[in-house]
């Protein structure tokens, strides 16, 4: 009997596993498991989105024309080279769509983010995982990899989930290392974490191959809102713009977003607030002996003796209400991926990090 079948490669993916947001029979839960801002989104984000309320009748811009400018005026760029998404995985699953399909290769590293290969899967290509280097991405390793059926590279810089980065040379000898067939994605879901980055903006407008990707959904806590976009040469622009949907953002989205980009002293405040307790967070556990690299995110990379050790540990924090991230599926398996919450937040994860230590000594 005859049935409907799928594309190849469909029924390879994986489903994505977001982050735990309950645990039953405990009160008082914090959740640090999808490295939300813990501080919400700016005031005036959440006044843009009352006020928008009374115009929901009316169907959002095509353009994004408004969010664009905001955008490119933030961050000195051109607003006729970006491009808005429903968070930034529509951006690169816009790039995947117009650039690659069966028969073509993806690159993606060690731990990168988890929907790169889901992505390649869903066009038909062929997802090609690459190692890293002590949790970094190892641009040599990238390079062996390229074959001339290589269409696209994805390379998530400060790293998720290891919150490591390279530097801006190893990636332009990346960029300068590809054949000019072949995209290089720069994933900067967490550049606003790093002080006096531009996220890979230079190297956009230095290679014709180079695209950046963004996101509303971590500093700026719009996570809830979906909202990303990409900067790239006008012609890959105007490739993406032809397979994006034109509605494919809310007029409340839009005006949320915009709201959010243009309120600079809150995005200073969210930045300094997360730097001081990132700095705490890791220098806390690594004195209980949980070392961590250095952080450029706002989550730590809490690494335990083995598997079991951290399992056991996060098992713990739950009956503690609080939740963290495994993360054995990004070949981790001895590590929790810990947000750096608020203040209040970090000393509950050190005292309960703590007490789990001296009880299992």
């Amino acid at each position: 009997m005859t049935k409907l079948t799928p594309q190849p490669g469909i029924m390879d993916i994986a489903l994505y596993q977001g982050g735990q947001s309950h645990i039953a029979g405990v009160a008082d839960v914090i959740k640090l498991s999808s490295n939300e801002n813990p501080f919400g989104p700016s005031p005036k984000a959440i006044e843009a989105v009352r006020d928008s309320a009374v115009t929901l009748h009316r169907y959002p811009s095509t353009d994004h024309a408004s969010l664009r400018a905001a955008i490119g005026e933030r961050h000195g760029l051109d607003p006729d080279r970006i491009i808005c998404g429903v968070g930034s995985d529509e951006v690169l699953q816009f790039l995947a769509h117009a650039y690659a399909g069966p028969g073509d290769d993806v690159i993606y590293t060690e731990h990168g983010f988890s929907m790169y290969p889901i992505i390649a899967r869903m066009v038909g290509a062929t997802p090609v995982m690459v190692d890293e280097r002590d949790r970094k991405v190892d641009v040599d390793a990238i390079l062996a990899g390229v074959t001339d059926k290589t269409k696209i590279v994805f390379v998530t810089n400060p790293g998720n989930p290891t919150s490591t980065m390279i530097s801006m040379e190893e990636l332009a000898r990346l960029a300068g290392g590809l054949p000019k067939t072949c995209l290089m994605v720069l994933d900067g879901a967490y550049a606003e974490f790093v002080p006096d980055f531009d996220g890979g903006a230079a190297l956009v407008d230095r290679y014709p191959n180079v695209v950046m990707t963004r996101t509303f959904s971590k500093i700026y806590g719009l996570g809830g809102m979906r909202v990303g976009w990409g900067y790239a040469q006008k012609d890959i622009i105007d490739v993406l713009n032809r397979v994006r949907q034109p509605f494919n953002l809310s007029l409340t989205a839009l005006a949320a977003a915009e709201a959010a980009v243009r309120d600079e002293e809150y995005l200073t405040f969210c930045h300094s607030e997360n730097a001081r307790l990132r700095v705490w967070l890791a220098e806390e556990l690594a004195k209980i002996g949980v070392p961590s690299d250095p952080s450029s995110t706002n989550f730590i990379l809490a690494r335990f003796a083995d598997r079991a050790e951290a399992e056991a540990c996060d098992e713990y924090l739950k009956t503690q209400g609080l939740i963290v991230r495994r993360v054995a599926g990004y070949n981790l398996p001895n590590a929790l991926r810990i947000t750096v919450g608020d203040e209040e937040a970090c000393r509950r994860v050190v005292a309960a990090i703590t007490a789990f230590k001296e009880g299992a000594a």
